[in-house]
Parts: structure tokens; C-alpha cells; sequence
């Protein structure tokens, strides 16, 4: 669900704050009255505004400094490199947050996807133990695991994070049957001198056994492409016979978003976002307190900082 983004600083958004920083006091006076009038009614659909994040407070020393070198390959970028996925100089890891998942992920990254342009980075910088990253075609093999694995992707056989449990729990029933010859014996009562009782709760105790430990997700994948660029990647015979999960109830708040695609069309760290906070509400059947707030960390900034500075250009 990949998409799309210049989170670090793209030509069009530098333009932006450039325009916001050459009006002079007056127009910043002038934005931020602006900004102030923009009651709770503006922001009433935008849940960025709810999050619990971490002091963002190193990006915003970083964003009056400029641009920075990456420590690994010195190549100058703003808060980050989007090459070797780590914060650049003027950002001290110690100060960014980091994510504990409960699973892990695999982000597919479209070839042709501008490594500037893509939110799949912040994933790997905030959750580095559970993230990783893949350039197509080289990806992994997910054959003998996909009875523990899930592709988040619109289809026509795409079901909702809610229903994860009861598919995978259908697909492992049909491997415990395929692969164990408990279920290919006669019915237990058949057989003499077995009392059927005691050899039908052996039988169904293995397979129920089976059962919990096939239906736990262990993996998700994430396609990160302009939706137009997906093709190539969803239909690939290594993904094929995955469980599909479509996101069908969030909006958007990227502001690349794509002309002529639904709101519900994410950008790959909302994707990312929006299904851990649905999975750990709808299979762990946990209280959500914010635990995977912070995956937004360098996105709700951007977010904030290209609002304003299109509010100050007078584009909003």
C-alpha cells in the first residue's frame, strides 16, 4: 500500500517553508494568528493531533539547522538518510523513539519507487529489531510459512484484520490434515480395543494443538509503490496464496496523496500504523494506549510542517 513520499525535505515542500521563512515577521505573525483561529473543528478529522509521540523537539533543532550529512554514506539529507536508514548527524539516535512490534514486517519496495519519496524508511528507524526493508525482485521466499503470514493489500479476496484468526485458522486445518495421518485414519470408534472417547480427545488435542500455534500471525508484508506501480509486485508467484488484509475504514493525512484513489489509500506508514493499532485491539484484545504511536514519529512532524507552511503561502 506503499506509496509515495519526500518525507525528508523534496524540492516542492523546501520551496514551501522557503516561502514561509522570506515573508518576514509580519506574514508570520499573520500565519500563526491564522493558525491559532483554526478551531478544534478544522483539526477534528485529523488524528495525528491525538497521538502520544515523543518530544519532537531534536526535529525541529534539526529543521533550523539545515540539512546534515549521513553518518554512513555523508550524502546530505534533512532528520534522515533514506538510503542507509539512519538519522543524520544533527539527529542523535539516542533521541528518536523506538517500536516494539508484535510481529514482523517486510516491506516490498518497488524498484522504480524514489527512495526519497517513500515513508517505508520510518518504519526501519523506528522499529529497526522488527522492520525490513526489501528492494523487488529480491525478496524472500515465503512458501513454508505462509500459513503464518498476511500481505496488506485491497482485493477481491482481501478480508479485515478482525477475520485474520478464523482464515489462517481454515488454512491450517487443511495443512494438519495434509500432513498428519491422524486425519486420514478411520474414525477412532471404528478401531477395537481403543476406547473411542480417550483416542478422540488424543486426536483432536494434537490438532487443536496445531490449530493455535498455525492461526498466530507472525508476519505482515507491505507493498511500498505508487498504486500504478503494484502490478508487478502483487503478482508475483511468491506472494500468491497469501492471506490478504485490506484497510477499508482510515483516511489518508499524506499529503502526496495520489489523484483519482480513495482517502483509504495510505501511504505505507499509515498502513503500518493503522493495522498494528487494529490488530492489537481486534486479535490481541488488548486496550490501545498508544503503543505504536511513535511509528509516526517523523511523519506527524512533516505533516505539521508542510500544513503550516502551505497555510502560510496561502494555499489552504
Amino acid at each position: 500500500m506503499g506509496l509515495l513520499i519526500q518525507l525528508t525535505m523534496s524540492s516542492n515542500s523546501s520551496t514551501l517553508l522557503n516561502e514561509e521563512n522570506s515573508q518576514g515577521p509580519k506574514r508570520n505573525t499573520e500565519c500563526l494568528e491564522s493558525l491559532e483561529l483554526q478551531t478544534a473543528s478544522s483539526f477534528q478529522d485529523n488524528p495525528l493531533q491525538q497521538l502520544q509521540l515523543a518530544s519532537q523537539e531534536v526535529l525541529e533543532k534539526a529543521k533550523k539547522s539545515g540539512r546534515s550529512k549521513c553518518p554512513r554514506c555523508s550524502s546530505s539529507r534533512m532528520f534522515y538518510c533514506y538510503t542507509c536508514f539512519v538519522p543524520v548527524e544533527t539527529v542523535p539516535t539516542k533521541e528518536i523513539p523506538t517500536v516494539k512490534l508484535p510481529l514482523k514486517i517486510d516491506i516490498i519496495k518497488h524498484p522504480n519507487e524514489t527512495d526519497g519519496k517513500s515513508t517505508a524508511v520510518h518504519a526501519k528507524l523506528l522499529a529497526p529489531d522488527d522492520v525490513t526493508i526489501y528492494k523487488y525482485p529480491c525478496i524472500p521466499e515465503y512458501e513454508e510459512k505462509r500459513h503464518e503470514i498476511a500481505l496488506i493489500f485491497p482485493g477481491p479476496n482481501s478480508v479485515s484484520v478482525k477475520d485474520i484468526a478464523s482464515h489462517l485458522q481454515k488454512h491450517t486445518e487443511k495443512n494438519v490434515c495434509d500432513n498428519d495421518d491422524d486425519c486420514s485414519r478411520e474414525p477412532s470408534v471404528k478401531q477395537a480395543k481403543i476406547e473411542p472417547k480417550e483416542e478422540e480427545k488424543s486426536i483432536n488435542k494434537h490438532i487443536s494443538s496445531n490449530k493455535s500455534e498455525g492461526t498466530r500471525l507472525k508476519k505482515i508484508i507491505f507493498i511500498d509503490s505508487t498504486w500504478n506501480q503494484t502490478n508487478k509486485i502483487i503478482t508475483d508467484e511468491r506472494l500468491q496464496g497469501l492471506l490478504q488484509i485490506e484497510l477499508k475504514t482510515r483516511k489518508t493525512c499524506f499529503w502526496r496523496h495520489q489523484k483519482g484513489k480513495p482517502d483509504t489509500y495510505l501511504s505505507t506508514i499509515e498502513a503500518i500504523y493503522y493495522f498494528l493499532v487494529d490488530y492489537h485491539q481486534e486479535i490481541l484484545k488488548e486496550n490501545y494506549k498508544g503503543q505504536y504511536d511513535n511509528l509516526l514519529f517523523f511523519f506527524s512532524f512533516m505533516y505539521t510542517l508542510i500544513k503550516n507552511a502551505k497555510c502560510c503561502a496561502g494555499k489552504e
